[in-house]
């Protein structure tokens, strides 16, 4: 399944269901809410991880569709970014963005 499917089905769900879809507060509210659940579930109760982290997911999809993003888009081109940038490590063993990298996201 595609992100835009699921971005598709949270959506509809949630107007057959009667949710949330127009304040965009809650729904960051309530994603951070299903985050520290997962944050939970990983430390308590690790055969819940995945469904807390479908829960996230699914509350940041929404958020994307009450904005119009379509996030399947948005990671694609993210992770193209990300896959581009070059890091060094400090002396003190902290991963940075080499200077060739910052110098070229000043320029996009």
């Amino acid at each position: 399944m595609q992100l835009r499917d699921i971005q598709k089905l949270t959506w509809d769900n949630k107007i057959s269901k009667g949710f949330n879809t127009t304040d965009l507060a809650l729904e960051f509210a309530l994603a951070h809410a299903e985050l520290s659940e997962a944050f939970e579930a990983a430390r308590k109760d690790p055969d819940h991880l995945g469904e807390e982290l479908a829960d996230t997911l699914l509350f940041l999809v929404s958020i994307a569709e009450m904005r119009g993003i379509d996030l399947d888009s948005a990671v694609e081109a993210k992770l193209a970014k990300n896959a581009a940038r070059t890091y060094r490590r400090t002396d003190n063993g902290v991963l940075v963005k080499t200077d060739e990298t910052l110098a070229n996201e000043r320029q996009s």
